[in-house]
């Protein structure tokens, strides 16, 4: 049996999952943890408390504990991979504002300027208009800033899950490069946030210092703290690794 493992955590839509991988890659025991995928208090709302999926994958890792031959000191790293584009809005102690937005979420924000400028001319012309409007009504932080502007008053970071519970096992507002599917001016081809004057800063208006640091995949992300130490049993200081993305996804990139 090989002394060296490594802790892969999986939050998906149904379940959360950890796992311990041996360096061929065998799983070789995990836990899974059922979740509720989202609650809904009006037609086409998808909504889940960011705190059950932190408790979940707390439950999951420390069930994993109790039932795996392996102990935890075999464990070298951690990797966390998690549904992808359910964002979540913190204060500056990292508290929850409001109920996640689901991926699933149909909600949709009319009424929006479009873009401006010569950009905005730029889309007309080419036919790409309807596309741009398109996506500035799916944003969920259009909706967030229209419809409850005392949560994004109060919003210090605007978080996809993956850096929520990043957050949560390392206390540090960072998410790997490889999470970001979804509604924020990132820019895919060149693999970071958004240049200052992008469109997309315009079509999805996130001021950078509300956005994460961003880590490549296969970096540190941060070390898990005693605190995400006591809660989940994993042992604190083990690095955070960053993600890969599951296949290339583009949002009008």
């Amino acid at each position: 049996m090989s002394t060296e493992y490594i802790l892969a955590i999986d939050c998906g839509t149904q379940s959360i999952r950890a796992m311990l991988v041996d360096p061929q890659g065998n799983i070789v025991h995990k836990k899974r943890m059922p979740i509720e995928p989202y609650f809904s208090t009006r037609p086409g709302w998808a909504e889940q408390h960011a705190d059950h999926y932190w408790e979940n994958l707390c439950a999951a890792c420390q069930g994993l504990w109790e039932e795996s031959p392996v102990p935890k000191e075999a464990v070298i790293a951690v990797a966390l991979t998690t549904q992808r584009a359910t964002v979540v809005c913190v204060d500056k102690e990292g508290r929850p504002l409001r109920p996640a937005i689901v991926w699933l979420d149909q909600r949709r924000t009319t009424g929006l300027r479009p873009i401006g400028g010569l950009i905005g001319l730029g889309f007309k012309l080419v036919g790409m208009a309807e596309a741009v409007a398109w996506a500035q009504a799916e944003a969920e932080v259009n909706w967030i800033r229209t419809h409850e502007p005392d949560v994004w008053a109060r919003t210090h970071k605007y978080l996809f899950l993956s850096g929520y519970l990043t957050y949560r096992l390392t206390g540090r507002f960072v998410d790997s490069v490889g999470c970001q599917v979804g509604y924020v001016p990132f820019d895919y081809k060149a693999m970071r946030w958004c240049r200052p004057g992008d469109w997309k800063w315009q079509a999805f208006p996130v001021e950078r210092e509300n956005l994460p640091e961003l880590v490549p995949p296969a970096q540190p992300l941060g070390q898990i703290t005693p605190q995400a130490s006591e809660a989940t049993g994993i042992p604190q200081g083990l690095s955070l690794i960053a993600a890969a993305a599951d296949k290339a996804c583009e949002v009008l990139g």
